[in-house]
């Protein structure tokens, strides 16, 4: 069992429109899915698998949220052996609780929180000692990397690395755009053992975020599958170190994702 311990291991999308998502998400990452528990119900939770197993849930955003403005939208969750604690040490740090920490039947507790920059992650401790095995790398379906828009980089990079223990790589100069800092979760330093970056978040971003890069076979065959089920292509293909193809797109309902692959092996 792995210990995602201050770690990303679960990724929920809430939306205006769950079915469609499913389908378009589907399409292009290759996911199934089926309701939380089995169970059918009007509104469900839906659990979506990627190649390796179970990678996170899709839910219509809830409508005290949707009534406050709340536009569709990608979360990670962290693994937190005590949520309360974890929140009063990360508010003590910098950070803040945004949704108090609460349980959910069958699940476990959560809280939502922000970083020192405003972009926010949730808390989670499962209510069983079962847990899930982490995904190997560029598993398909699955995320291969994180990528936070910091609204302080330099707040937010002492915050993550003193608070969850994340370790740093190399950092690369953009110019105008600030630098980009390699970071790994699992606390390797070398190039192959970083799970993600920090950046200062872009002028074009409506705010500071964590985006996730899902893996897909082929990078050019997911642009024409984002394209053809109504999505944007954002951003690319560009070529990143290491070989790999990236794209920042949003879904149909507006919610921004990202992809990685290659080109020209689907």
């Amino acid at each position: 069992m792995t210990d995602f311990g201050g770690k990303f291991f679960w990724y929920e999308l809430m939306t205006s429109d769950p079915q469609a998502a499913l389908a378009f998400y589907g399409d292009v990452l290759g996911w199934t899915s089926q309701p939380f528990g089995g169970e059918r119900t009007d509104d469900p939770y839906h659990v979506v698998s990627g190649s390796a197993g179970a990678v996170g849930g899709v839910m219509a955003i809830p409508a005290e949220a949707k009534d406050c403005g709340m536009a569709p939208w990608w979360g990670g969750y962290m693994g937190s052996a005590d949520v309360d604690a974890d929140g009063q040490r990360l508010s003590a740090a910098g950070g803040k609780v945004m949704r108090p920490a609460e349980d959910i039947a069958g699940v476990g507790r959560f809280a939502v929180m922000a970083d020192p920059g405003g972009a926010l992650f949730m808390l989670l401790k499962g209510s069983s000692d079962e847990g899930m095995e982490a995904a190997s790398p560029m598993a398909p379906g699955h995320v291969g990397w994180h990528e936070l828009y910091a609204g302080d980089f330099d707040k937010d990079l002492a915050f993550y690395t003193g608070q969850f223990g994340w370790t740093t790589g190399d950092a690369m100069d953009m110019g105008e755009m600030g630098s980009y800092q390699l970071v790994s979760q699992t606390g390797g330093g070398d190039f192959q053992d970083m799970t993600g970056g920090i950046m200062p978040c872009p002028k074009e971003m409506p705010r500071p975020a964590w985006l996730f890069y899902f893996v897909v076979e082929d990078i050019d065959v997911a642009v024409e599958k984002v394209k053809a089920g109504g999505g944007t292509v954002l951003n690319g293909p560009t070529e990143v170190p290491g070989g790999g193809w990236i794209i920042q797109a949003s879904d149909p309902q507006g919610a921004m994702f990202a992809a990685v692959g290659s080109k020209g092996e689907a």
